[in-house]
């Protein structure tokens, strides 16, 4: 067998080690949990990773994406002597597993910890100076427990563990050490769960679109205030990246005001989508999923930050009438049927009302300055169905030397023509 103990950092927050835990188990189903530590049994994994450091270096490599202080790593053949090995990362390590343990200090195995100012006395300072002593000796003055671990530690006894298993939903909570009265200061806590939640998506192999944050008042709220808060966050595609996730609630977060102070937050994910892993490639066009991406986190922030109705995105429409086969919705909007694509060129902004243009000597419409046609004319009459909405146009695309590419029409009814020269700026293109 070949076991691997995963170690926090000292500072990492007691939340990060079943986040590690949750990580482990995308290299391998055997994940449990071994006093401060997580062990993972690897040896089925190794040949699908290509070897130990490489198995090693892409686990590191997912616990700085998932925003994990992964400390100390271990290799041994038994579960208790990688622990013990990862407790102790500087001591000189031979080859051989019993010369590397006996050269451990017995502050390395736990079973010896209560045992450690009789030991000293007697002479112990390391596993190996323990494990020479008389076995009987031992059992009958410091309990069987002891000789228990050694012997598991060093691969003479099997050693029994509880198998971690994955929940089918994310719900997290964490209770604040202090009242926290503005709704900002709940990010810093909340990247807590949020280094959580990507660990568990990389488990899954998986990612969300839709979040929920909620945090529960203090009791010495006002009686009007509800005991309660929410905020749902959603993003455009799924993804498990944790700075974007930061950054999109901390936009939310920096709107949001608190009813009263909050003393509990929680995190929770109920609808868990498979997530396309995508391969890295020399040939051109191998970045666009990625461009794609950070472009969505883009407008995300925006989003949260000028307010989802002033931030829009086209969709095209079924209709005859070319000005009513485009729409704009807040971003992201739903998904729609596929549509027929426009005859002719739409132009990216419209004009409301349409302007009316002067014409020239030869009846052509002028618009700070001559035009030239490039395109047209398009005949449009339909709407008869709708009440003032009949449409009888020519639309053209005219080239301006000042003002760039121009959607005009020219209104074929006798009325119009009469009040007006009949021609209209309709749009422009980008």
């Amino acid at each position: 067998m070949r076991w691997l103990a995963l170690c926090s950092t000292p500072d990492a927050p007691a939340g990060d080690i079943d986040a590690l835990a949750w990580l482990a188990l995308s290299f391998t189903p055997r994940v449990a949990r071994l006093e401060e530590a997580v062990v993972a049994e690897m040896s089925a994994s190794l040949r699908l990773f290509r070897g130990a450091r490489a198995l090693r270096l892409r686990l590191r490599a997912e616990a700085e994406l998932a925003g994990l202080a992964l400390g100390t790593m271990a290799w041994a053949p038994t579960a208790l002597a990688a622990l013990a090995l990862a407790r102790c990362p500087g001591t000189p390590q031979p080859d051989r597993l019993c010369e590397k343990l006996d050269a451990l200090p017995l502050q390395a195995l736990t079973a010896a910890h209560a045992h450690h100012a009789m030991l000293a006395r007697l002479g112990c300072q390391r596993l190996g100076e323990l494990r020479r002593l008389p076995r009987a000796a031992i059992a009958r003055r410091f309990g069987p427990a002891l000789l228990t671990a050694l012997d598991q530690a060093y691969g003479g006894l099997p050693e029994v563990h509880d198998w971690l298993t994955l929940p089918d939903r994310f719900d997290a909570r964490l209770e604040l050490p202090w009242r926290v009265e503005h709704a900002p200061v709940l990010l810093h806590f909340a990247e807590q769960l949020l280094r959580q939640l990507c660990a568990f998506l990389t488990a899954r192999h998986a990612g969300v679109r839709t979040l929920r944050l909620a945090w529960q008042h203090d009791a010495m709220r006002a009686r009007d205030v509800a005991n309660s808060g929410e905020l749902t966050l959603a993003t455009a595609d799924t993804t498990r990246d944790l700075c974007r996730l930061t950054r999109l609630l901390g936009e939310h977060l920096s709107r949001t005001t608190l009813a009263a102070p909050a003393g509990e937050i929680s995190l929770s994910a109920d609808t868990i989508l498979p997530l396309q892993e995508l391969s890295a490639g020399l040939l051109p066009g191998a970045g666009e999923p990625q461009e794609r991406t950070t472009t969505n986190a883009l407008l995300e922030r925006l989003s949260a930050r000028l307010d989802p109705d002033h931030v829009l995105e086209g969709r095209l429409h079924e209709d005859h009438r070319l000005d009513r086969m485009q729409s704009w919705h807040p971003w992201p909007a739903d998904a729609c049927a596929p549509v027929r694509r426009p005859p002719g060129p739409q132009p990216t902004w419209l004009i409301e009302p349409p302007q009316p243009l002067r014409c020239d000597a030869r009846e052509q419409p002028t618009y700070c300055g001559p035009l030239s046609r490039i395109s047209g004319p398009h005949r449009i009459e339909a709407g008869w169905w709708e009440r003032h909405g009949l449409q009888t146009r020519d639309y053209y695309v005219y080239r301006s030397a000042a003002r760039g590419l121009l959607w005009v029409y020219r209104e074929r009814l006798p009325d119009a023509a009469a009040a007006s020269s009949g021609w209209f700026l309709h749009g422009t293109f980008a």
